[in-house]
């Protein structure tokens, strides 16, 4: 008999305005990341790393496991964003940070 296991999909939102995006590897770390219900860490496209404020560096560009320790990631660092889709909003300081990110 087989192991059958249920499919679990998900929906994320299109954050980029343009297919114009400049991003570069990036470890991610799993420090203060929280295990959700499957026992996950996942960080989330959309997030401003290392934090939102005005050491960000650039946003994560897909979701990174980092269940088993820090993972390498596509950090953007020049693109266009429509704002209003992310996850959670950019700090005026990120933004200030973000010289090369195009925010509408």
């Amino acid at each position: 008999m087989p192991y059958v296991k249920p499919i679990q999909t998900a929906n994320r939102i299109n954050f980029l305005a343009s297919s114009k995006v400049q991003a570069f590897t990036y470890q991610v770390s799993d420090i203060g990341i929280t295990a959700d219900t499957n026992g996950k860490k996942v960080v989330k496209a959309g997030t401003f790393l290392p934090a939102n404020d005005a050491t960000a560096k650039g946003i994560l560009y897909t979701d990174v496991d980092v269940t088993n320790g820090p993972q390498p990631g596509s950090l953007i660092v020049e693109a266009y964003v429509y704002e209003a889709r992310l996850h959670t909003a950019p700090s005026t300081e990120a933004k200030a940070a973000l010289t090369k990110i195009t925010f509408r």
